[in-house]
């Protein structure tokens, strides 16, 4: 596919054309495309007429198709590329001219352009759809302009473009059945950008001023100039009021973050710390079952106290107390009762005996 292109795009003819129908060495993508000279094609053999039918059977098979298309092409944008590239696609072998017309006729016809018409010859020259871009091209095609640069078919879009006093300059193109009709993009136009750029010209211009453009470059007011200025300083407090902002959010967030894990961190542990109390002081911790043993052995320990040991020392009276009672008669000795086991056999033992001295008396 690239040898193809490269055999169309470096001669008005194909490889298998005569020799005066040559034009140097072969053109590489790379490089723009070439200027339109007097005359574009030097092959002198006569230029057979053709139908859009036989121009998309490919034929004729010496020589490319030679389609034209014209414009003004200011501010070069995608629209203009796109309708190119239809231009290109037409037929199986196509030769497209782009002819640009000067900044003379433009501000007569239609009127003041944004770029210059050496801009716009060069923005054309490195379009990857033109082969040949024709300077100070006519506002309207005469059939001595078609037949000098050997012209088959013109190719625009189909709405009327009506200039120059004509209700449709491509009139009498149509008329001889060598127009070719291309689609528009919608949504994109020269008219378009620089409607943008009147609507948002306050904006284009502090930008600029910001950039280092001076106010006479702008065509800007002393006054309107300072007020740019001041909307500039004023939008430079609000980024940095911004800027703050986002660092103090990233820091409360990054706080947060933190406190969050101490708080889970926290409650970990408290949970922990409740369970470790709850099995010591619980119903059935180990603090019950602990205070329940040292309970049962005091009360063992009160009811059955153990015994003094013998050779602990007697006790002296004292004297201001009564001297103990006479011991019982011999007969108490040999009927001694057993110890009692109990509260309850203690306190009978000591009744039985309160009534043996009753009786004894």
């Amino acid at each position: 596919m690239v040898k193809q292109r490269r055999i169309r795009s470096n001669s008005c003819c194909s490889a298998v054309a005569p020799l005066c129908c040559r034009r140097g060495p072969l053109k590489t993508l790379t490089k723009p495309a070439i200027f339109a000279r007097e005359t574009s094609c030097d092959c002198r053999a006569p230029h057979e007429k053709l139908t859009i039918a036989q121009a998309r059977r490919g034929t004729p098979v010496d020589r490319p198709v030679r389609v034209y298309a014209d414009g003004i092409f200011d501010l070069f944008h995608s629209g203009h590329a796109r309708a190119l590239m239809q231009a290109k696609n037409l037929f199986p072998n196509t030769y497209l001219i782009v002819g640009v017309c000067s900044d003379e006729l433009t501000h007569k016809y239609k009127g003041f352009t944004v770029m210059t018409e050496i801009e716009r010859y060069e923005a054309l020259r490195h379009c990857r759809y033109v082969d040949e871009v024709l300077r100070d091209a006519p506002w309207t095609l005469t059939p001595e302009f078609l037949e000098k640069h050997k012209i088959d078919f013109v190719a625009h879009d189909d709405i009327p473009y009506s200039s120059a006093g004509s209700e449709d300059v491509y009139k009498h193109i149509k008329e001889a059945g060598m127009f070719v009709p291309t689609q528009r993009t919608e949504g994109i136009s020269t008219s378009d950008l620089i409607t943008r750029i009147v609507r948002d010209y306050d904006v284009y211009a502090r930008r600029n001023l910001q950039r280092g453009y001076t106010a006479k470059e702008l065509n800007v007011s002393y006054i309107n100039e300072k007020k740019y200025r001041l909307q500039n300083q004023v939008d430079r407090m609000k980024e940095k009021v911004r800027t703050v902002e986002e660092k103090s959010k990233h820091f409360v967030y990054r706080v947060e973050e933190k406190s969050h894990d101490l708080i889970q961190k926290w409650e970990e542990k408290s949970r922990e710390f409740i369970g470790n109390f709850l099995e010591l002081f619980g119903p059935d911790g180990t603090w019950k079952q602990v205070f329940q043993e040292r309970s049962g052995r005091m009360l063992s320990y009160a009811l059955s106290p153990r015994e003094s040991p013998c050779n602990s020392p007697p006790r002296e009276l004292s004297p201001l107390r009564s001297p103990s009672p006479p011991s019982p008669p011999a007969r108490w000795h040999n009927a001694r009762p057993s110890p009692p086991t109990s509260p309850k056999g203690a306190s009978a033992s000591i009744s039985s005996m309160s009534e043996g001295d009753e009786d004894e008396k």
